[in-house]
Formats: C-alpha cells, structure tokens, sequence
C-alpha cells in the first residue's frame, strides 16, 4: 500500500503538565497529535506543536473556560471516523459506556491512565495511557495510530 494513503496519528493523554523527554521521539513523522485531557497548561500544547499540530480536550483536571481545550473532538481522518474526549463524562469509562454514547469508527479517551487497544463490534477503543507523571504503579506511554481506508491499527509506545 502506498505510504501517501496512510494518516499517522500520535494519541497522548493524562500529561499533567509533563512532557517525558520521550514523546518527541515517539511521536516523530506524526501528522497530527490528539491529546485526550489532563493536558496540565498551555505550555505542554505548545511543546507538542513542535512535533505536529494539536486538538485537545478538557479532562477532569483541566481548569474550565481554557480557548485551546474542546469538551470533545468528532473528525475524520483517511475515512475513519474519530470521537476524542477524556472519558470521565461517563463515569469510569470503559468500552461498553463509551459505545453506548459514541458511534465513532474510533474513540480515544484517557482519565484510566491504562493503556488499552480493543475492539467492541466494529468500534476500535483506544487508552494510550499516561504520559505524564507516574501514577497507579503504571508505565507511562503514548500511541500511533495508523488510519487507511477507514481502518485504524494502534501502537502502544512505552516511554519508561
């Protein structure tokens, strides 16, 4: 398949203002960065606006009323259709409670800081975990997702 029909997206969330001196590497060549909440400020926009142009959502951690934070992101990309929002509008969110609310091709969430990549139907659940600080015992990690003719495969990167 040529490269040209292939979008790659990089998945971040759950940065609380930290950027691990990884991402850059790990979210190299990425078109577009979609950042799932907890983003922590500004600045930590701005840093990944270095990498590839950003769209954000509010997490639950996210002060109200910030211009460069959506309260969720519905978009299509190489024919996929993608929903983004932090997950927590559902409670503890889950694949089940996010397929009851979202009928998006994929959902990107965060607020678990649990990495998953699973299907549901024809529904793809994406949690790239959390990239900023270490909590919960768990690994910090980021995703790229490949998107081409409206499929979408995700890698998991770990940045520990």
């Amino acid at each position: 398949m040529p490269n040209s029909g292939v979008h790659v997206v990089g998945l971040i969330s759950d940065t609380h203002g930290l950027i691990r001196p990884g991402v850059h590497e790990a979210l190299k060549g990425v078109e577009l960065i979609l950042h799932a909440g907890d983003v922590g400020g500004s600045q930590i926009l701005d840093e990944l606006g270095l990498i590839a142009p950003v769209k954000a959502v509010f997490g639950n951690t996210d002060p109200p009323g910030d211009p460069t934070l959506s309260d969720q992101i519905e978009l299509r990309i190489g024919g996929a259709r993608i929903h983004v929002s932090h997950g927590h509008e559902v409670g503890s969110p889950t694949p089940v409670k996010l397929a009851q609310r979202y009928d998006a091709d994929v959902v990107v969430y965060g607020h678990t800081h649990k990495q998953l990549v699973t299907t549901l139907g024809d529904q793809l659940f994406v949690n790239p975990g959390a990239a900023g600080p270490r909590r919960f015992n768990l690994l910090p990690s980021v995703a790229r997702m490949a998107i081409a003719d409206g499929k979408a495969e995700v890698q998991i990167i770990d940045l520990a």
